[in-house]
C-alpha cells in the first residue's frame, strides 16, 4: 500500500517550524552572550551596577520569549512524519503548541519577576560594595552614612533623608580624592521577611516629627510586597544637621550606642490588618514606637 503524499503546505509549515525555532534558539543564546560581554567589558563597577540593575532582567525576559517561542515551534512538530494532510490533529497540535510555548513563557517571567531579583540583588551589593581604586592606584574607603554627610551637598543630603537616593562616598584617605556615586532609593527592592522575595518596595511616606534646628525628625516609611501582600514600616531619623557640624578629625566615630546591634525587628500579628514587620537602628527607637503603639491600642 503506497503512502499517501504530504501536502505541500505541510511540507511548508514543518519547515518553518524548524527553521524558526532553531532562530529563535540562536536568538536567544546571542542575547545572552551579547547581554554577558556587555556587562563584562564595563570596567567601572558603578557604570556596570547600572547597567545590570536596568538591563539584566529585561534582556532575560527577552531570552526566555525568544525560548519560548521555540518551544512552541518545536511542539508543532510533533507527530510531523505522520501528518499527511491537513485535518483535526494539525489544529490540535496547534493548539497544543501554543499552550505550551505559553506555558514555557509564563513560568519563565514568574522566574524573573519573583525569583531572579534575588541573585540579582547579590550582584549589584557586590558590585557596590567592592572597594574602589583612586586615580593614584589607592585603595579608597567607604565612608559610613554620618561620615558622608561632610561631603555631600545640602541637596544630596535632603535626597538621603527623604529617601528618595543615596549616596556612596568613598575616600583616598591618602590624597584626599572624593569619589560620590548616587543609587535610586526606591527602584530597588527589599527582601520580603514572609515570602522571602525581594520583591518589598516603599508605598508611601510619613513624616511623623519634623525636624527642627535642635532637634532631629523621624521619618516611617510603609513598605508592602507585591508578591505575596505583606506590609512593614520602618522608623527612620530626619537629621537636622549640615556639613558644618562635621569635621574630618572625627570621621571614623560611630553613631551606634549598642554597636553589636544592626537591626531591631518587630513582628506584630493582629486578627483585623494580619502580620505587620517593623525595623528600626536601634532599642531606644524600637522601645519609642513599642510605647507609643501600645498607648493607641
Amino acid at each position: 500500500m503506497e503512502e499517501k503524499e504530504v501536502a505541500p503546505f505541510l511540507i511548508f509549515w514543518n519547515n518553518a517550524m524548524w527553521i524558526g525555532g532553531i532562530i529563535m534558539v540562536a536568538a536567544g543564546i546571542v542575547l545572552f552572550i551579547a547581554h554577558k560581554v556587555r556587562a563584562l567589558s564595563i570596567s567601572d563597577y558603578k557604570a556596570r551596577y547600572d547597567f545590570l540593575n536596568a538591563r539584566e532582567i529585561r534582556t532575560y525576559k527577552m531570552v526566555f520569549l525568544c525560548f519560548a517561542i521555540a518551544a512552541m515551534l518545536f511542539i508543532n512538530l510533533y507527530g510531523a512524519n505522520k501528518l499527511n494532510e491537513m485535518g483535526v490533529w494539525f489544529f490540535v497540535r496547534l493548539f497544543i503548541s501554543l499552550a505550551g510555548g505559553t506555558l514555557v513563557g509564563y513560568v519563565a517571567y514568574l522566574i524573573m519577576d519573583y525569583y531572579y531579583p534575588t541573585i540579582l540583588n547579590r550582584k549589584l551589593k557586590k558590585l557596590r560594595y567592592t572597594p574602589r581604586t583612586s586615580s593614584a592606584g589607592n585603595p579608597m574607603r567607604l565612608l559610613s552614612e554620618e561620615e558622608e554627610d561632610v561631603h555631600l551637598e545640602e541637596g544630596m543630603q535632603a535626597e538621603e533623608s527623604a529617601f528618595s537616593m543615596d549616596y556612596d562616598v568613598w575616600v583616598d584617605e591618602k590624597t584626599g580624592e572624593v569619589k560620590i556615586e548616587k543609587y535610586q532609593g526606591h527602584l530597588e527592592a527589599l527582601k520580603c521577611n514572609s515570602c522571602g522575595f525581594y520583591t518589598m518596595q516603599v508605598v508611601r511616606e510619613e513624616i511623623v516629627t519634623p525636624a527642627t534646628a535642635t532637634a532631629p525628625g523621624e521619618l516611617i516609611k510603609h513598605y508592602q510586597c507585591r508578591y505575596c501582600k505583606s506590609v512593614r514600616a520602618t522608623a527612620f531619623n530626619i537629621s537636622n544637621k549640615g556639613p558644618e557640624d562635621y569635621s574630618l578629625a572625627n570621621l571614623k566615630s560611630g553613631f551606634r550606642k549598642n554597636k553589636n546591634i544592626d537591626m531591631v525587628r518587630i513582628e506584630i500579628h493582629s486578627n483585623t490588618t494580619g502580620k505587620k514587620f517593623f525595623e528600626f537602628d536601634s532599642t531606644e527607637q524600637a522601645r519609642k514606637f513599642l510605647s507609643e503603639y501600645e498607648d493607641k491600642g
